[in-house]
């Protein structure tokens, strides 16, 4: 209980700047994504899940669902939330998640990256009329991501480097 508790409070945490941050890249009021990120999880509660599932908004729908907001307004917003939630249910039904080995790794990796991209395209309208104190911080935020992913890199050459080495002995 304790640990279910915990985790619950954890992850409303990271709803709460997310939601938020996909309600603005979609234009619009960011009231409905702090709605949305409070309705999906109660929905999941009821209706099972599973223990990897993510139950929340990602940036992949904000991105795809952007100009249809857009273009149409926020009505077929929730139409199209529900029909993907009708789509994603069929195939639940079908059994038809197998279908998702022909997709090969490169075009998903293309596919998160191009999100990586948008994503970044679409906050840089906030960098207009800012001062200088958010672009260091901005500057000091990706030295720190870059970081770490180059400690990541150096320790894994490093063990690739001493696992070769204990296959040649």
């Amino acid at each position: 209980m304790h640990a279910d508790l915990l985790s619950g409070f954890v992850v409303a945490l990271a709803l709460i700047p997310e939601s938020i941050a996909f309600s603005i890249i979609e234009d619009v009021d960011p009231k409905a994504g702090l709605y949305s990120s409070f309705i999906i999880p109660i929905i999941i509660a009821f209706a099972g899940g599973r223990p990897a599932m993510i139950s929340a908004a990602t940036g992949a729908m904000s991105l795809v669902m952007v100009t249809l907001v857009k273009d149409h307004g926020l009505q077929y917003l929730l139409a199209a939330s529900v029909l993907t939630g009708i789509i994603q249910i069929l195939i639940g039904l079908f059994k038809l998640g197998y279908l998702m080995r022909f997709i090969s790794r490169s075009v998903v990796t293309g596919f998160i990256n191009s999100l990586a991209i948008l994503m970044f395209i679409a906050q840089l309208s906030e960098f207009k009329g800012a001062d200088i104190e958010m672009y260091i911080l901005t500057a000091l935020g990706l030295g720190i991501i870059y970081f770490h992913i180059y400690l990541y890199l150096e320790n894994l050459l490093c063990l690739h480097s001493f696992g070769l080495l204990l296959l040649h002995y």
